[in-house]
């Protein structure tokens, strides 16, 4: 069907029989298991780590289309970063520039210092923050080039005070992009090697004798990269299983409708699998929306990408109040929340589940897709019910910090035995026991 023949998006009304259950049914997401996808990944990083070197090479130039006659080709020399800053336009380097020193400000306040507390007894108790020793960033390449992913995986990173950020990225056809190579050099990435896919999380994963292994992965990409960090779980922590992209819309009829149209289209770009879903207790308001999509979408780059999306996964949701919007809200619990609303501010706390908040007329989702200052790599999928955004947290380890004095040995080791010896764990109770006294003092 071609672009400019008009199509119906689809419709739910909360008062309907089985509302709820038909919502959640559009908003399931899982990583596909009935098309061999983790069967393949499983094998890619089997051998990439029996392999190494040489089973990246052929994973990479059977994929992507490459001519590489060894590994040592994968990595960039870093006088290549900075011939990529140097040749893109001024004003791509001042955006890139202004963006990094925003996301940097942001997470600057996310950091946090070690402490601990004396007790009356002088046992000593508190947390230390260490930053991880070294991670890696994934960046998607392919269709498009993502230098926003790279401020958003380095910054922190650096912030946090990693010690090595080790940054990958597809290069189909051996074709090198330069604004993501120039955002690498101004987020402080310390090596960049051009690959992708499931090999490059196995490599990150469990290293190879080119690529160091590294303590934690992040950064979005396709299924097979989802599918290989869920895997790879455990032998390296990971940001997140990322799904589709997606915005929910809260409106009441006071933003123009093409705007929300608009706001729509920006993630429904992505891909076909992204989301884009409008709530609104205006139910002419939801149909002059619908007739903004209609209108605007021939005139779009991306029109079929935008179009398969919101046909398979669009909606426009009719709900009695704004009150119910919101619970609809915190049931889908979404990557991307705009509140199209005139009072906007007022209702932002009642918001509990949401990767990331945008208040107001004026605050467009796709600013803090590039430069608001918070992270973009948010969770998906619903799972922002009980995860973060990407932040400087993720890069720090929380160490618990314990130091007995004779004394709190004593008291505590009072209290350790008592439980010990009701669990049945008689050596934990002697531990604690052999220490009762140990200044003179008479453990009876």
């Amino acid at each position: 069907m071609a672009v400019s023949e008009k199509f119906s998006l689809r419709r739910f009304d909360s008062q309907a029989s089985g509302f709820l259950r038909e919502l959640d049914a559009l908003l399931a997401w899982d990583l596909p298991a009935d098309d061999g996808l983790e069967q393949t990944v499983r094998a890619i990083i089997a051998e990439v780590r029996r392999r190494g070197d040489a089973a990246l090479v052929e994973y990479t130039n059977r994929f992507d289309e490459r001519k590489l006659r060894s590994a040592a080709e994968l990595l960039l020399p870093k006088a290549r970063l900075d011939e990529a800053l140097a040749a893109i336009g001024s004003t791509e380097r001042e955006a890139l520039n202004e963006a990094a020193a925003r996301i940097r400000d942001f997470h600057e306040h996310q950091k946090q210092s070690s402490w601990s507390y004396t007790e009356a007894d002088g046992t000593v108790l508190g947390q230390q923050l260490t930053p991880l020793d070294r991670v890696g960033v994934y960046v998607p390449g392919g269709k498009a080039a993502y230098p926003s992913s790279v401020l958003m995986g380095a910054i922190p990173a650096q912030v946090a005070g990693v010690g090595q950020i080790i940054m990958v990225m597809p290069t189909p056809g051996g074709e090198i992009n330069d604004l993501a190579l120039a955002a690498a050099r101004i987020a402080g990435v310390d090596q960049v090697y051009t690959v992708g896919g499931a090999q490059a999380v196995a490599a990150l994963a469990y290293g190879t004798q080119s690529i160091p292994r590294v303590d934690k992965v992040v950064g979005p990409g396709n299924r097979f990269v989802a599918t290989a960090k869920r895997l790879v779980f455990g032998a390296v922590g990971i940001d997140m299983v990322a799904g589709p992209s997606e915005i929910l819309i809260l409106a009441d009829g006071s933003v123009p409708p093409d705007w929300m149209a608009m706001d729509m289209f920006s993630q429904a770009e992505h891909d076909e699998a992204a989301r884009a879903i409008l709530i609104s207790p205006d139910a002419d308001y939801l149909d002059q929306v619908e007739s903004e999509i209609q209108r605007l979408l021939p005139g779009m780059e991306r029109a079929a990408i935008i179009r398969a999306s919101l046909v398979a996964n669009g909606a426009l949701v009719h709900v009695r109040d704004l009150e119910e919007g919101l619970e609809v809200v915190n049931r889908m619990a979404p990557e991307h929340l705009e509140l199209a609303l005139e009072n906007a501010e007022s209702l932002a706390p009642q918001v509990r589940n949401a990767g990331a908040i945008f208040i107001g007329r004026h605050t467009a989702e796709v600013l803090g897709d590039y430069c608001a200052g918070p992270n973009h790599v948010l969770p998906t999928g619903a799972t922002a019910r009980f995860s973060s955004p990407l932040g400087v947290y993720d890069f720090q380890k929380r160490t618990s910090l314990i130091q007995c004095s004779s004394q709190g040995a004593d008291r505590l080791g009072r209290v350790a035995m008592t439980l010990a010896r009701g669990e049945g764990l008689t050596a934990h109770a002697r531990s604690a026991e052999l220490r009762l006294g140990a200044d003179g003092e008479d453990p009876s």
